[in-house]
């Protein structure tokens, strides 16, 4: 970073956050806040999970040493954390909750029906750099957006965003979790906001509604188990064990946020970059099975969903099939796709086709 090219009183630095946090309105964001550099709270969080292996096969949690707690050595002349949010959530959540483990429907992360969130916010953090520059003169700063060694909640806690819940997503009190969130890593020093206090009080919801199993104590989630891990970050087969609590879940999943009691104040975004495409929202299971990676890569263009590639995309369907109901169309697309050239894909395939196979044997039970 830069030396700022600024010297101002305390009032005119005041002054200077104030402006800041009216264009954060301006550009989108639903809220801001100035963190100062002291994760030390958070590192040794940190340090107690990757001890655990709960991070499972994401080696990049482990990477950067200190880095990712200590700001000022991954951006050095670091003072603080311009941190902001934007909501995504694109749809009243009844919607969502009805689509949940449908018998033929595919069910997909909401944050990811739209566009790439990683563009959107990165985009609008680069034009309030350039508001700030135009006020100040030159000062040194970058923008992250989920794209480094950044713990994101952990700076948004302190700038008063929210608290992060037993689910280990952040929670605003007046507008739930369904945000995303970024960071401009400044060397301004701006006054700092008063950190959030958890609100989760006695609710256990988030762990119980969880289908895996995920949340194995409070603030505490094995990834290994969960399903965003499980089809997103997960590069080889889905293990056994978590396949039928996948249910349709082809992309992420959203239980722990659709029954936590805080988002009765979410509302939809008036974002029209994060409305659904597609026809993604609800699109049927056999449909997308059938596309080929042509219209795959035609169809997640600027999406979130190109980061698992068109093979983990088939085998994350598979999954989901076979949890579905069992129907003629069902069966004819498995077995379309059973000798794919892909040996990831065609293991997933035999085991839904096993379980449909499984259902034909298992006599029905009727009340007397």
């Amino acid at each position: 970073m830069t030396k700022p090219a600024m010297d101002k009183s305390e009032s005119e630095i005041g002054s200077l956050k104030r402006e800041i946090i009216t264009w954060c309105s301006e550009l989108g964001f639903q809220q801001a806040g100035v963190a100062d550099i002291d994760l030390s709270q958070a590192e040794a969080r940190l340090a107690d999970w990757l001890r655990t292996r709960f991070h499972g096969s994401m080696s990049y949690m482990e990477r950067h040493g200190s880095k990712r707690s200590r700001p000022d050595e991954l951006v050095p002349g670091t003072l603080r954390i311009i941190s902001v949010r934007m909501d995504y959530l694109p749809e009243d959540q009844n919607t969502a909750k009805q689509l949940l483990d449908h018998g033929s429907s595919a069910y997909i992360s909401r944050y990811a029906l739209g566009r790439d969130y990683h563009k959107v916010l990165r985009g609008r953090l680069r034009e309030l750099a350039r508001r700030i520059e135009q006020s100040v003169g030159e000062f040194g700063y970058r923008v992250f957006v989920d794209s480094a060694p950044v713990l994101e909640k952990a700076i948004a806690e302190k700038a008063g965003i929210g608290w992060i819940g037993k689910h280990t997503n952040l929670i605003d009190r007046d507008s739930g979790s369904w945000f995303f969130l970024g960071e401009l890593y400044t060397d301004l020093p701006l006054p700092v906001d008063v950190a959030e206090e958890s609100h989760c009080g006695s609710c256990t919801a988030c762990i119980e509604v969880c289908p895996t199993q995920a949340i194995v104590a409070p603030y505490s989630l094995d990834a290994r188990r969960c399903i965003s891990y499980l089809t997103i970050e997960n590069r080889q087969s889905i293990p056994v064990e978590f396949r039928e609590a996948i249910g349709n879940r082809i992309y992420g999943c959203d239980d722990c946020q659709l029954f936590c009691p805080w988002n009765k104040f979410a509302k939809p975004t008036a974002e029209g970059d994060f409305a659904p495409r597609h026809g993604l929202q609800s699109a049927e299971l056999t449909e997308l099975f059938m596309w080929n990676e042509v219209t795959w890569l035609e169809k997640t263009e600027g999406s979130a969903i190109r980061r698992i590639g068109y093979e983990r995309w088939l085998r994350n369907i598979a999954v989901a099939l076979g949890n579905a109901d069992t129907t003629p169309d069902v069966l004819s697309v498995l077995n379309a796709r059973h000798a794919d050239a892909s040996p990831l894909v065609t293991e997933h395939v035999e085991w839904a086709l096993g379980q449909h196979q499984r259902k034909k044997k298992t006599p029905e039970i009727h009340n007397v």
